[in-house]
């Protein structure tokens, strides 16, 4: 059976959008019709939609359709989680790792659940400071947990290609609710993310 790869796109989006960046090749002093760049517009609309897609994706709704009722309150942590999301100021790449941790309260969800939240908010024209009280918020709001904490760190080509230029450069931001506001908790919760235990 021979290999098929499938991609689903809006048409509409993708022929709009299409259009939009054949226009940006020429204002830009290229030929959008010489061989390189013939599909080019085609192939950033497409990617557009695909590094956008979590605009229609719901976080709670991933969170709730693997949510189990669990009599456990211990820290459950699930780090290095990578991230891809565009800085919406530029368009460009921001990209790292998050950390988040919650302290179940009766309810427990499937562990790549925690992932796929962290992809509905990435995968977006973002902030990196607002990625990380959106991934809080909805395990808070879907999970109701004793707390929640998430770190991210990343690397943004914003700071790294233009503008400053700040080759090695990494921002951290941090979003602590709950058990996790008190300096035991988030104490033992820093102390896991930064040990190599595997």
């Amino acid at each position: 059976m021979a290999y098929k790869k499938v991609e689903q796109y809006e048409e509409a989006v993708t022929s709009g959008l299409t259009v939009k960046y054949k226009e940006c090749l020429s204002l830009l002093g290229e030929d959008p019709v010489r061989e390189g760049l013939l599909q080019t517009p085609e192939r950033v609309a497409k990617a557009m939609q695909f590094l956008t897609q979590g605009y229609g994706l719901d976080a709670q709704a991933i969170l709730n359709s693997a949510k189990f009722h669990e009599d456990v309150s211990e820290m459950i942590i699930v780090k290095d989680i990578e991230i891809y999301s565009l800085c919406e100021h530029h368009m460009l790449p921001f990209f790292g790792k998050a950390h988040v941790a919650y302290i179940p309260n009766g309810w427990i969800t499937g562990l790549s659940k925690i992932a796929r939240v962290v992809d509905v908010y990435s995968r977006r024209l973002q902030v990196q400071e607002r990625l990380t009280t959106q991934i809080l918020h909805a395990i808070k709001d879907s999970l109701n947990p004793l707390g929640v904490a998430v770190v991210i760190e990343a690397s943004h080509l914003c700071m790294m290609m233009r503008g400053v230029q700040k080759q090695n450069s990494v921002t951290t931001t941090s979003a602590f609710w709950g058990e996790f506001e008190k300096n035991e908790t988030r104490s033992e919760f820093t102390k896991l993310i930064s040990a190599a235990l595997h």
